[in-house]
């Protein structure tokens, strides 16, 4: 009798499916070979993020008419999780630049500046940072302490930013500062910025335990000119335009977090056919195989916590709640993935000629950035209290 398969795969357009064996074959062929240069370098791929830009990656969610490629949250998340499996850092730094600085002029910029910032963002031409972040307020985003005094037909931005990602290597960048400090949150406006504007510094690059191809520096404003027409919408308005920015970027990590994990998977079963011990492959091994059983059950069921979030931003249904849970879940299982994935490696797990010792260290960024897990937590209990 023919076995019948009770499997679920998930169903994806002719589109969608060309736009995953691409995003997979150019990573294969063009970044696999340099993951650990990039590493040990600390250097930015701007070669490959100039080739992602041709290809159309560095505006997938900005329409044709100011140079993007015009898709939707699915497809976003398929290139960041394809990225994913082969170097976080690089697919980290596409989901920035796409899903933070780019997403937030397409949002909420008028069309001039759409027509002026857009397009060479989308061609990959400049790199985007998005600045939201002081050493004074991590979780806590609406303590910012920039200032942003208007004189004239021009904004005074006086202040710094922490962990910006792409702050040395970003030319164009959006900023977050207080514009009326008596009005809280309310009061906190965003900026188009440009490097080169008088006044505006790039300070100390951060050397980090991971994600180390992806630049992130501090940004300093001391008495920064800042064009009034380069205000984002309205005064007052920015810290909402945030909260909807980080929204959408939580989809982009969750399935940051999927593929980092499935690269963990992946790297695993080809080692445990590989690798024998006491006579027959690690994979006959009934430890090893509840490792890898639990591991693929926790990828699947967060990918489609992932690809649900995705699928309601592409539909504009409220997805607060279902980006929070899909970021939550994905990264936490990434990191027990990376764990297990070192644990079955054993020693080699432990040195830098096995990819899993960079998927470890690079995944802890996962439960931290976007909104720490605590934080996802507190936006889900929110939504259900309500």
């Amino acid at each position: 009798m023919e076995a019948v398969s009770n499997s679920f795969t998930m169903e994806f357009t002719e589109n969608q499916t060309i736009i995953k064996n691409t995003i997979r074959e150019f990573a294969e062929k063009n970044i696999k070979p340099h993951i650990m240069q990039f590493d040990e370098s600390q250097e930015f791929p701007m070669d490959i993020m100039r080739q992602l830009g041709e290809l159309g990656f560095l505006g997938i969610l900005v329409s044709e008419e100011f140079g993007g490629a015009g898709l939707g949250y699915v497809e976003y998340a398929l290139i960041i999780e394809e990225l994913a499996k082969v170097d976080p850092s690089i697919s980290l730094s596409v989901a920035a630049h796409n899903g933070l600085c780019t997403n937030h002029i397409n949002q909420f910029a008028n069309t001039d500046q759409k027509k002026k910032y857009l397009p060479d963002l989308t061609s990959g031409k400049k790199i985007g940072a998005w600045g939201l972040t002081e050493s004074s307020s991590g979780s806590d985003a609406a303590s910012l302490k920039t200032i942003a005094q208007k004189v004239g037909y021009k904004y005074i931005l006086n202040g710094s930013k922490t962990f910006i990602t792409h702050g040395t290597v970003g030319k164009t960048a959006v900023v977050m500062a207080i514009t009326d400090k008596d009005k809280g949150k309310k009061g906190i406006s965003a900026f188009i910025l440009e490097k080169g504007m008088k006044g505006f510094i790039t300070g100390k690059k951060e050397n980090k335990l991971g994600m180390r191809a992806s630049d992130t520096t501090q940004l300093i404003f001391d008495n920064c000119e800042v064009p009034a027409e380069n205000l984002l919408g309205n005064e007052g308005e920015g810290f909402i335009q945030a909260l909807k920015i980080l929204e959408g970027g939580r989809i982009s990590i969750a399935a940051l977090s999927v593929g980092l994990a499935q690269g963990c998977l992946d790297a695993c079963i080809k080692y445990s056919k590989e690798r024998k011990q006491f006579g027959k492959s690690l994979s006959e091994f009934q430890a090893i195989q509840f490792k890898l059983s639990q591991m693929t059950i926790n990828i699947e069921a967060a990918r489609l916590l992932t690809f649900k979030a995705a699928v309601m931003k592409d539909q504009g249904k409220p997805n607060t709640k279902e980006a929070a849970m899909a970021k939550l879940f994905a990264s936490e299982i990434a990191e027990k993935c990376a764990n297990d994935a070192v644990q079955i490696f054993g020693g080699y797990g432990f040195i830098k000629d096995y990819p899993v010792e960079k998927f470890y260290r690079d995944v802890k960024l996962l439960t931290i950035g976007e909104g720490t897990s605590e934080i996802q937590r507190i936006v889900i209990a929110r939504d259900y209290l309500k």
